[in-house]
């Protein structure tokens, strides 16, 4: 429940500090007091959208703060997912807002996100407006409320998971005829495409293998002439003359080796240079093999070059750079014309799944359908019930639930709500049919059921009871009160005295000016102050004495 609030700048509330309790509480004042500010104050806790504009003239930022009482209300569960700390009883949660345009928002002094805050919100806060009234004849609104009396919650999640599935496999049937169809209009081209780099015989790495192959062919006598140079200074010339450097390595080991009994690093030094020698002769008996190895062969160049410029032509008609690229297309090209040699066993195997699918949906919403179908019977009894005392005597209400041609997101019905205030009235879609009085009368006692079926800690009605006077206005009340018995908190926001006088709390709104201009506030009231309030409520600005005892007999009635 709403314990307290605190408001500071906001629209014409320069500080406001007011605690609730539980039970039924009245709000009442004069119209453009500062009600519909309130609850504009409460709705921004409750994750509104926020617009700097509301912030007091004058002022930089406002504050709002509630402390909520939430022990027995089960709400653990949402503060464990979100990380908030929660001592299982008290919660706090505040709004702040710059001019600048900046906002901010905490639960339990923990920045939280706007989502956060309505999530919360939702689980703690029902505020039915004038507004709301007009949801009455939309269909998913009598959809929910025969849903919340038949507790059918985790029907509706196996319902919704099936439903998923079913549209999800539909979507892919949708993309794989799609892609069928573009495909088959484009297998020509793909084949074309794949054909002509499949003459390339492009593999891994063989483009940089034939640009090698074609750099040597195409300076095979320069390599040569190297080559052979190179031999000659490692092993000799053909003279035969010792100036090679294997030779050389060999006499150096050699003197090395003569000395060595004489001085003790020369062994080392000779073993040394024997291993350059070896290591030379090595060198150069691979340098041997590959100047015999090179021939210049024009033919070759000729087929390396032919096959480097089929692989570049590819490469620029298809706007790659390297042969991995273009070998990738190529698998891309063989996965699309797999897919359309095979999309046909594909697409009927998506539909058989589809098929099953649908199966199990429809099973699901069966079950979904007969929830609701017992529901309705017992929404049709309470609201019969209720509706009676509230001055429509020859009401008659009926839930008709019908199949639906297709599944939808919420199941397989079509569930509307049928009207008649008339004896032997003609039911119609209540919309269509109840007037403004009848549409609020109809809402509250919808909410009481509701209640009843639903934990919620607090519902504020703000005006509920437009179109209504008298002892209807009365039977209201007091349908109210019962809702706020058991720890529930239901706070009216009113404008008829026979409704403000059964409230357990009493509040009042007004507006004064002082030399900061107009300020809006809201008090709770003794009982002598209701009186003089309620009775205000009866004869207007002049307090009669006729009024005065007609307020005190409402009190004690």
């Amino acid at each position: 429940m709403l314990k307290s609030l605190h408001i500071t700048n906001y629209a014409l509330i320069t500080e406001l500090d007011i605690e609730f309790h539980r039970g039924f509480s009245v709000i009442t004042g004069e119209t453009g007091a500062g009600k519909s500010i309130l609850l504009g104050a409460i709705g921004l806790l409750l994750g509104q959208r926020a617009d700097a504009r509301t912030i007091k003239g004058g002022a930089n930022r406002c504050v709002i703060e509630a402390e909520f009482r939430l022990a027995g209300y089960q709400m653990e569960a949402f503060f464990e997912q979100h990380d908030f700390d929660f001592d299982g009883d008290s919660c706090l949660i505040r709004r702040e807002l710059s001019a600048n345009g900046k906002s901010r928002a905490f639960i339990n002094d923990t920045p939280a996100q706007l989502a956060q805050l309505r999530e919360l919100g939702n689980k703690l806060i029902d505020i039915h407006s004038q507004h709301q009234n007009l949801v009455l004849a939309e269909e998913d609104f009598q959809l929910n409320v025969v849903d919340i009396i038949a507790h059918n919650q985790s029907l509706r999640d196996a319902y919704t998971q099936a439903y998923n599935r079913y549209t999800e496999v539909g979507r892919r049937i949708k993309e794989a005829e799609s892609l069928l169809a573009k495909g088959r209009e484009d297998e020509e081209y793909l084949r074309f495409q794949l054909a002509q780099i499949d003459e390339s015989h492009l593999a891994p790495g063989l483009q940089a293998e034939l640009e090698q192959e074609a750099q040597t062919l195409e300076h095979a006598e320069d390599i040569k002439q190297a080559l052979y140079a190179t031999n000659a200074l490692l092993q000799g010339d053909a003279s035969g003359r010792e100036t090679d450097v294997v030779n050389a390595l060999r006499e150096a080991a050699r003197q090395m080796g003569s000395i060595s009994d004489m001085l003790p690093t020369a062994a080392a030094l000779a073993e040394r240079l024997e291993s350059c020698r070896i290591e030379m002769k090595d060198i150069a008996a691979e340098v041997e093999s590959q100047a015999d190895s090179v021939v210049f062969d024009p033919a070759r160049l000729e087929e390396v070059n032919e096959r480097l410029s089929l692989i570049y032509s590819l490469q620029q008609k298809h706007h790659v750079q390297t042969d991995e690229e273009l070998l990738r297309l190529a698998d891309g090209f063989r996965q699309q014309l797999n897919a359309i040699d095979h999309g046909d066993e594909h697409l009927q195997a998506l539909r058989q799944e589809h098929a099953a699918l649908e199966a199990t949906l429809r099973e699901q919403g069966a079950r979904l359908t007969q929830s609701r179908t017992a529901a309705a019977h017992e929404v049709e009894a309470q609201m019969q019930a209720r509706l009676v005392p509230l001055g429509i005597p020859n009401v008659r209400f009926q839930v008709a639930i019908a199949p639906t041609e297709v599944p939808s997101a919420s199941g397989m019905d079509q569930v509307e709500f049928l009207f008649s205030a008339n004896k032997n009235g003609q039911l119609c879609p209540i919309g269509q049919v109840a007037s403004g009085g009848e549409i609020a009368r109809v809402m509250l006692a919808l909410k009481a059921m509701l209640s009843g079926a639903v934990s919620l800690p607090t519902i504020i009605f703000d005006e509920i009871d437009t179109g209504v006077s008298g002892h209807i206005a009365e039977s209201m009340a007091l349908m109210m009160r019962e809702m706020g018995q058991g720890g529930r908190q239901v706070i009216s926001i009113t404008h008829l005295p026979q409704i403000a006088a059964l409230g357990t709390y009493h509040y009042r709104v007004y507006k004064e000016d002082d030399e900061q201009g107009t300020n809006s506030h809201i008090v709770q009231l003794s009982q002598q102050q209701r009186v003089e309030e309620i009775a205000h409520m009866l004869s207007g600005a002049t307090l009669t004495e006729a009024a005065m005892q007609n307020a005190k007999a409402l009190l004690k009635q």
